[in-house]
């Protein structure tokens, strides 16, 4: 239930505080004096579109409060986004509006914290319902007919409704998995190919060690060495261990000065340790020497092992130009797509598989929306009957009305397409809603529609524009008593023009423009001040004022006659909410 509402500076309204109370909250004045900024102003609050045109000019900044009465519904929704309640029976929703350059920002907030559109979207359901007889297009949407037929037809309806929801999303997977398989077969294809292709290629290589090439390398130099490197293997052996020429090998220079250390030692023992390093030294020469010797000896030309070398070297070579650059790069990509390979040929299902589980999983959700289907039906027998009734003392009482559910593709919210189906007149056949219902049909059997529906509806609010707009007389009053009706049960705002409806409400309030004067505020113009238009409301809370607003409504030929009429008004709806009390 909106408690509070307190608005600055938006369209013509420059400060604004009004206090609603249960029931049946009126809304009156003249056409144009700024009843329908109200109802804008709460919507803005909620999250509704807004435009710069709603920030009164010659301000920046516009910002609407609506407090809301909580209940277990709004904590719930409040714990779930993690908002913390200011207290526990009001819940305060805030929205500024600021113009700048190029464009308009806004900011929501609930209890003080931030909350985005989508968030604000979800939250303004439990809150408040806007009908007005503008919502012909609404009643013209499947979706939206779909929504009050579902709504009406209860818990059972609704959880069917949310299992049809989830069966839809494996449908959905199932489907698009499907799809993807095949539109992406023909690329499947050219890379298992080129994978294929690839592995064969690096399999017949035989990579196995990231240091072959360079050892092939080393290998190839000396195959192509190998006269050099025994000569200089020879003369390497000369010069440590025994040379032909008058040159002393080193190891007879050694052996010369180990004799001269050892006579050394017998006059000075300690000289032993050097002694020692020169006979290890000689026998480590010696052991170079014979090994060299044993190297030299060993090497011998091999055209044919060069000429595989150079081949391996060639073969290896190429395999890192594509695949590398360096062999261990190209060892890792061979792993890779043995990998990818092994995936493509294993891992992925089959478009056979596939479609089986796409057959199925349609199968489930034909299953499930017929179900849908047939509650469907039971809740439209019950709207059709419980509406046609809510219509008749309407001045409606040969009306006839249908719901017709056709059957389309599965969707999320089932597989049936619902239209309103309409006969104000005997005689005349059944046509969708919005082809033949006039304005005030249409204002009649939207509050018909909120009558059956609010039970199940969880607004707390329901917000009437001009329901009663092209009706008058006896309609007008069982507009005004199914209006009552309703805010026995839930919170009631109306914007209304009939006498009729104004005197039914539990608190009435009259809307009306004044001009004042408003100094400009600006240095330069001296305190000088011009005439601004705004917005002001009044509750009328005694019975003489309510009485003179509604005389002002009705009109009449005299004075005296419009305030009779009032009075008899007042009398008339204090009495229906004495007897339905």
């Amino acid at each position: 239930m909106l408690l509070c509402l307190r608005i600055e500076n938006f369209a013509l309204i420059d400060q604004l505080e009004l206090e609603f109370g249960a029931g049946l909250n009126v809304l009156t004045g003249e056409t144009g004096a700024g009843k329908s900024i109200i109802l804008d102003a709460i919507d803005a609050a909620l999250g509704g579109k807004v435009s710069s045109r709603v920030i009164r000019t010659g301000t920046s900044r516009a910002m609407v409060e609506a407090t809301f009465k909580s209940n277990a519904t709004l904590a719930a929704w409040l714990n779930e986004q993690e908002i913390d309640s200011i207290d526990e029976n009001s819940v305060i929703i805030s929205r500024e509006i600021a113009a700048t350059a190029s464009n308009i920002r806004s900011r929501s907030r609930v209890n003080g914290v931030l909350v985005n559109r989508q968030m604000m979207g979800g939250f303004r359901d439990r809150l408040v319902e806007i009908t007005a007889q503008g919502q012909t297009v609404q009643v013209g949407q499947s979706a939206q007919v779909r929504d009050w037929l579902d709504l009406h037809g209860g818990d059972s309806l609704m959880q069917q409704r949310q299992a049809i929801a989830t069966v839809f999303a494996v449908y959905q997977q199932a489907r698009l998995a499907l799809e993807k398989r095949r539109t992406s077969e023909r690329e499947r294809l050219q890379q298992l190919d080129l994978l294929t292709y690839q592995v064969q290629e690096l399999g017949a290589v035989n990579l196995s060690d990231a240091n072959e090439l360079e050892q092939l390398l080393q290998e190839r130099e000396r195959l192509n060495h190998v006269v050099d490197l025994q000569q200089m293997s020879y003369k390497v052996y000369q010069a440590l261990y025994q040379n032909d020429n008058e040159t002393p090998a080193a190891a007879d220079l050694l052996g010369d000065s180990e004799a001269t250390l050892n006579d050394m030692v017998e006059y000075d023992a300690q000289l032993q340790p050097l002694l020692d390093l020169v006979r290890d030294a000689q026998a480590t020469l010696m052991e170079v020497g014979r090994q060299i010797n044993a190297y030299g000896e060993d090497l011998e030309a091999d055209p044919q092992r060069l000429e595989e070398v150079e081949e391996r070297i060639r073969e290896l070579k190429q395999i890192c130009r594509k695949y590398g650059p360096t062999l261990q790069e190209a060892i890792a990509y061979y792993q890779k797509i043995q990998g990818e390979l092994a995936e493509l040929n294993d891992s992925e299902q089959s478009i056979e598989s596939l479609e089986q589980q796409e057959q199925a999983s349609l199968a489930k959700l034909t299953q499930v929306c017929h179900k849908l289907t047939q509650l469907r039906r039971t809740a439209a027998n019950d709207l059709e009957s419980r509406l046609i009734a809510e219509l008749k003392p309407l001045a409606m009482e040969k009306v006839q009305f249908k719901v017709e559910i056709v059957p389309t593709s599965p969707t999320a919210t089932g597989a049936d397409k619902i239209t309103f189906m309409f006969s104000p007149n005997p005689g005349e056949p059944l046509q969708p809603l919005t082809e033949i219902a006039s304005g005030g049909e249409m204002s009649r059997f939207l509050l018909a529609l909120k009558a059956c529906v609010s039970q199940a509806d969880a607004a707390g609010t329901m917000v009437f524009d001009e329901i009663d707009v092209g009706v008058s007389g006896r309609v007008a009053q069982a507009i005004a008593e199914k209006l009552h009706q309703l805010s026995q049960r839930s919170q009631v705002l109306c914007v209304t023009h009939q006498p009729l409806v104004a005197a039914m409400a539990d608190r009435h309030f009259r809307v009306d423009k004044q001009i004042i004067n408003q100094s400009k505020g600006n240095k330069a113009n001296n305190g000088s001040s011009e005439q601004r238009t705004v917005v002001r409301v009044t509750a009328l809370d005694n019975l003489t004022t309510r009485r003179d607003e509604l005389a002002q409504l009705a009109g009449g030929k005299s004075a005296t006659d419009a305030i009779a009429f009032a009075e008899s008004l007042l009398l008339q709806a204090a009495n229906h909410r004495r007897e339905k009390s």
